[in-house]
């Protein structure tokens, strides 16, 4: 596979597989072409990693980029903005490691399972245009896209299913926040896609490698 080739994966969204590609050309092939195509798909794999919270892998990625800056073409000082891009990117998130580390075990298990829920939608093809978006005291946990579709996301993550289904605390009273709250939104950004409001479940114990995840589509928000 070529750096054309490779390219085209990442035009596609096949980010890991484009950057495993990228590995296997690079190792064989120190050219200006490949040097670019292992740049830019391991600066899209750094940004996967900290969605994950592998934020060692992502550290290891950032060294790795910091190598490779004096071989890669850079015409027009792109290729530099997207490595600060990442360096920021890196220190936002020791931050927030830092802060996530000092509040309860209940708050971490929701901003893991929202990681989560973040991380599969975009596995499965959905870009993702808000995360924790407020509306005065009510909030919406993801807003993404898929084809025509905008779709508003309310996470839910429990250890176990012991005590019921997590998609059964979207109460009434929630749901009805959720619409005052996506009716703002749509109207906020004048949104004229049609628009679907999903569930996803995430169960297992905090940093789980293989939580289940349950997305439910086009919940009715309306009962």
């Amino acid at each position: 596979m070529n750096a054309k080739d490779i390219f085209e994966l990442r035009k596609q969204g096949r980010a890991e597989e484009a950057y495993e590609a990228a590995r296997q050309l690079y190792a064989s092939d120190k050219s200006p072409y490949a040097a670019s195509a292992i740049f830019w798909t391991a600066v899209d794999i750094l940004k996967v990693r900290v969605d994950e919270g592998e934020i060692d892998e992502a550290n290891k990625i950032l060294m790795a980029l910091d190598r490779l800056l004096p071989s890669v073409p850079d015409r027009d000082g792109w290729v530099q903005k997207a490595y600060e891009r990442c360096e920021r990117l890196l220190s936002k998130t020791h931050t927030e490691k830092a802060v996530y580390n000092e509040i309860s075990e209940h708050s971490q298990m929701g901003v893991w399972g929202e990681n989560v829920a973040a991380a599969y939608l975009r596995d499965n093809g959905y870009v993702i245009l808000e995360r924790d978006w407020h509306s005065g005291h009510r909030d919406i946990d993801i807003v993404a896209r898929k084809d025509e579709f905008v779709v508003f996301v309310e996470v839910k993550t429990r250890r176990n299913t012991d005590f019921g289904d997590p998609e059964q605390a979207v109460d009434w009273k929630k749901r009805r926040n959720l619409r005052y709250a996506i009716n703002h939104y749509v109207k906020y950004h004048k949104i004229d896609n049609s628009i679907r409001f999903d569930i996803i479940t995430v169960v297992g114990m905090l940093g789980s490698a293989n939580p289940t995840i349950n997305h439910i589509e086009d919940v009715d928000i309306m009962r």
